[in-house]
Parts: C-alpha cells; sequence; structure tokens
C-alpha cells in the first residue's frame, strides 16, 4: 500500500510560485520586467532597515531570539501596548497558518469574505473546518451584517482583511463596531491589516482600540508592505495574551530570522520613509485610476496599494500581453474575478509606461 498522507490535504491547492523575475525576463528577451503583481514597496526598504542588517551579519551563524524580543520592545513602546501583546511570525501568512492550527479543529467554522485573501481559506481546508464564505456587497466590500449572520455556534474565527485584499476597500468604523457587537463571545475576529499604514480614509478604524478595549479581537500587521521589508517575511499579530498564547504554544521555537528582527525593529521608527512611500502611494493611485477612467475602464477605487481593473475580457489575455511589454501583473481569475487585472503602484516613470503598456494590450 502507498504512502499516503491526510486524505483531506489532497484537496488543497499548493502555492505555486512564479518563475524568478530575472528567469523570467530572460526567457522573454526582455531589458527590463516590472513587477506590479506582488504589493511591494517600490521604495526598497528604510535605509535605517538596510543599516542594521549589516550591522548583524557577522552574527547569522547564531540561532535568532526565539522570542523575539528587542522587536517586541520596540512595537511595545511604538503602540504603548506591554510586550506581551505582540507575536512575531514569518510573515503573516505564518500567523494565519498558525492561529488556524491553535484554534480551529474540524467541524469548527472560519468566516470569511468572498473575494479575499486566499490564505484565510487555505487554513480552513488544512484544518478540516467548514468554510463559510460570504460574498461582498455590490461596491465590493465586507458584507457584515451577512457575515454576522453567518456565525454560528461552530464558528471559531472571522477574518476581515481591512483593507481587503483584492479589492483595496475598507470597512468603516461604525459598520465594524456594530458587527463587533453582535459576534458571540466565543468567536475571534481577526482583523488583518496588513495594508494599513496606506489608509488615510477618516472612518478607517485602527484594530488596536478594539484590542485595548478588550474585545475578542486580534490585529495582523506586517512589514512586507509599507516598510518594504517583503524579502525578509515579519510580521506581528496583536491581541490579549491569553489569546495569543495557544499560538505561541504551536510555533517553532526560531521562526523569525534575527535579520528580520533587526531590520524590523530599525525599519518601525522611519517614519519619513513611511510617509514618502504613503505619498508615492497616493500619488499613483491616482494617475493609474485617472489613466484607466480615460480609457473607459472600470476601476474599484482602492485605499490599499494596488488597484483592481476590469478589462472588459478574460484578464489572463492582457497579462500575457503586459508581461510581453514588460509589466508582471496579476489576473484576477484566482481571486474568482476573471476580467480584472490587480495592479500595485510603481514609481511615477513605470506607472507611466504600464498605462501606456496596458493601452497597447488592450487594442493589440
Amino acid at each position: 500500500m502507498a504512502v499516503r498522507a491526510r486524505a483531506h490535504v489532497y484537496s488543497m491547492q499548493p502555492y505555486r510560485a512564479g518563475k524568478p523575475i530575472e528567469q523570467l525576463r530572460q526567457e522573454l528577451g526582455l531589458t527590463e520586467l516590472v513587477r506590479l503583481s506582488s504589493n511591494e514597496n517600490p521604495l526598497g526598504a528604510s535605509p535605517r532597515a538596510k543599516e542594521a542588517i549589516l550591522q548583524h551579519l557577522d552574527r547569522v551563524h547564531l540561532y535568532p531570539d526565539g522570542s523575539c524580543t528587542l522587536l517586541r520592545r520596540a512595537l511595545s513602546e511604538f503602540y504603548n501596548l506591554p510586550p506581551d501583546y505582540f507575536l512575531c511570525g514569518n510573515g503573516s501568512d505564518e500567523l494565519i497558518h498558525l492561529f488556524g492550527v491553535a484554534y480551529l479543529e474540524p467541524g469548527d467554522e472560519l468566516v470569511m469574505a468572498h473575494p479575499s485573501f486566499v490564505r484565510y481559506e487555505a487554513s480552513a481546508q488544512l484544518n478540516q473546518a467548514v468554510l463559510r464564505k460570504v460574498p461582498l456587497t455590490p461596491d465590493w466590500r465586507h458584507d457584515l451584517p451577512a457575515m454576522a449572520q453567518a456565525i454560528t455556534e461552530r464558528t471559531k474565527l472571522v477574518y476581515i482583511a481591512n483593507p481587503n485584499n483584492p479589492t483595496g476597500t475598507i470597512v468603516y468604523r461604525a459598520e465594524l463596531e456594530a458587527f463587533l457587537q453582535r459576534v458571540p463571545n466565543h468567536v475571534l475576529v481577526v482583523l488583518d491589516e496588513a495594508y494599513f499604514e496606506y489608509v488615510d480614509h477618516p472612518d478607517y478604524p485602527d484594530g488596536l482600540d478594539y484590542v485595548r478595549a478588550g474585545a475578542n479581537v486580534v490585529v495582523f500587521r506586517t512589514f512586507s508592505k509599507a516598510y518594504g521589508l517583503a524579502g525578509l517575511r515579519i510580521g506581528y499579530a496583536v491581541g490579549r495574551p491569553e489569546l495569543l498564547d495557544p499560538v505561541e504554544r504551536v510555533r517553532a521555537p526560531f521562526n523569525v530570522n534575527t535579520l528580520a528582527q533587526v531590520a524590523a525593529a530599525a525599519a518601525l521608527h522611519d517614519r519619513a520613509h513611511v510617509e514618502r512611500t504613503r505619498q508615492l502611494n497616493r500619488a499613483g493611485l491616482n494617475y493609474l485610476q485617472a489613466a484607466c477612467e480615460q480609457m473607459g475602464l472600470r476601476v474599484i477605487p482602492s485605499y490599499a496599494n494596488f488597484l483592481l481593473i476590469e478589462v472588459g475580457c478574460q484578464s489572463t489575455q492582457i497579462q500575457q500581453r503586459l508581461l510581453q511589454r514588460g509589466f508582471l501583473v496579476h489576473a484576477g481569475e484566482a481571486f474568482g474575478m476573471p476580467t480584472f487585472l490587480r495592479v500595485n503602484t510603481g514609481l511615477p516613470e513605470q506607472n507611466e509606461r504600464f498605462i501606456q503598456a496596458l493601452r497597447e494590450a488592450l487594442y493589440a
């Protein structure tokens, strides 16, 4: 009899990373390939983060601090919360995985919006939980009343991506608070705020307010986006210690490497770099939206660092045409939105060249 893994594992779709960008560039015969598919920071990492990395290169032969003491202390000072309110992970992806392992048993339920970040769904599948996907509203926002209605006595986790990926839309403060009032005490609400630093709407809620108020809320944030440290894989959860304790018990002892820890601690206090990132992104969003609308394309207004653009046909075709012209973007088929492209903002000249390439791809 052949060796078999758990039966439900075979129903899961493995993550398939694309080819390395340099290999792809060479195969296509391009002098440059601009990646606008992964929601990365075009300004790169903070200079302070780079300096911290260089200062700690002679320590990479040593195991990292398994408790992330330096980084948790920096987060504690930055947010004025005790250090034990923070749990660090190998990006938000690992945190999603760990919360599923810690909280979900077979038959439990996970509630999420659809479309939203695909790793929530993977967490439910891995742990044999029942996945309850609630469609977005017609304006592509979380339908919080419907999500509250979907909660049952078996629900353990509710994920709210704010801003949402892939739509870039947000949940407003009043509607979130009304939702939280309806959530039973046996449910943990996770506010995934990976794009928190980009939002400039006056009614956007800060998830940490609900952590401080003692709600059954955990907030995820990351250094991969605005802080430009995607390659180091570093994110963190914020919540009451008793909510984080089960996850501490199941995580690997050295899940965050040394360079990620010191770079994140240094980047956290480089507010000038974050502000430059915010300004560049807002200008990029405004430019891309206006240019797309001039071409008669529908755009979903975004508060993240990417836009969803409806191209009016199968977006995989346009994706391939853009690739031939030196731009890597994300087709919406994976999100159940086959006529949309998701495109993150780049540097001004990259945005301008992308719009020209999009015109050519649409009318080729």
